[in-house]
């Protein structure tokens, strides 16, 4: 029996072709794919096609688009055995993980990928990263789905979404996993690491809850701290911050932190540094974000952290508070351990 896989084109490189009169890329009719990549023909898998009307640059890609994608899974889950997602590069970790926390308890894959050159380049990378795509969305063993998670495919590597970043905008090999292992890899064998894959506990769920209240703030040496205290509605701010969790040590940090929490705003502390995390009380430049009640997002990426915040705060079905549903493991995101 053939496994179906049901392909959502959002928009991105992937799915674009030169306009040779103005030199400029353009989306093109994406029912023309199995003439495009007559390969996915051979596959052992159905392939149904859903395109969004209108393909959306990645950097347009939002919480609006994630429902929407989130819904179509969602309204086709009983129908299909895998999913594959075509996105754009920019934000695809974004995507991913948004919708790791919103498809809870997924029992079956969900892959996304693009490419960093179109489907028509003589050189393009799109074609490999599809079909190795398709083949992971169909992969079942003894009737069961052998990836129960959100996953992106790219260059030869399985990463899991919500553990992913982009990291170059030049090379094929544009993403990395760095505080966790990668779950696949293609060669000449099309291999799992089923170690590391995500287990699920419980029935397939839809929950698309996301509050966008939440600012994203990087510090840097010698800037205004005082800042951001000119932000006036959010409810929560990702804050990334030095190493395993320093900032600046003065009074007039302290100050602000405090006058952000008597607002009820949740600061979420992250690291600048792509490998490792937030480890508070290493340095005594840490100690201040204990004192006023932060949150470690220990080794979670910028974008899982981010996401994260969105799907967590206010969300009437997590029981007790921010802090406390916000340092669970919850779909794979964060290593609970993490010291």
């Amino acid at each position: 029996m053939k496994r179906k896989v049901l392909l959502i084109y959002t928009g991105g490189t992937i799915g674009m072709e030169k306009d040779y009169t103005t030199g400029s890329l353009v989306p093109f009719d994406f029912s023309t794919i199995f003439r495009r990549i007559p390969e996915m023909n051979l596959l052992d898998c159905e392939v149904s096609v859903h395109p969004f009307e209108n393909p959306v640059d990645s950097s347009d890609m939002g919480p609006r688009e994630w429902r929407m994608i989130a819904d179509w899974i969602t309204i086709n889950y009983d129908a299909y055995d895998g999913f594959l997602i075509l996105h754009g590069t920019d934000t695809m970790s974004y995507t991913a993980s948004a919708l790791s926390f919103m498809l809870k308890n997924l029992g079956k894959p969900v892959i996304l990928t693009g490419s960093q050159l179109p489907i028509g380049d003589l050189r393009t990378d799109a074609k490999e990263n599809l079909l190795t795509s398709l083949y992971y969305a169909s992969h079942y063993e003894d009737d069961e789905a052998v990836i129960r998670e959100v996953a992106i495919y790219f260059e030869y590597k399985l990463l899991r979404g919500n553990r992913s970043l982009k990291y170059s905008a030049e090379f094929f090999d544009a993403y990395q996993s760095p505080n966790y292992p990668i779950l696949g890899q293609s060669g000449v064998h099309l291999n799992i690491d089923k170690d590391q894959l995500w287990k699920p506990n419980g029935t397939f769920e839809l929950d698309t809850y996301l509050n966008e209240n939440v600012i994203f703030y990087r510090i840097f040496p010698g800037m205004n701290f005082e800042s951001l205290l000119e932000f006036k509605t959010p409810e929560a701010i990702v804050l990334q911050v030095f190493g395993s969790g320093t900032i600046f040590n003065s009074e007039k940090t302290m100050d602000v932190l405090q006058q952000l929490r008597k607002r009820g705003i949740e600061i979420i502390v992250i690291s600048q540094c792509v490998s490792g995390g937030i480890s508070f009380g290493k340095y005594s430049n840490s100690n201040i974000f204990s004192k006023i009640g932060a949150v470690s997002g220990k080794d979670m990426t910028a974008e899982s952290a981010i996401t994260k915040v969105m799907h967590l705060l206010g969300n009437p079905k997590y029981q007790g508070t921010f802090a406390d549903s916000f340092i669970k493991n919850i779909c794979g995101e964060v290593t609970e351990d993490f010291q």
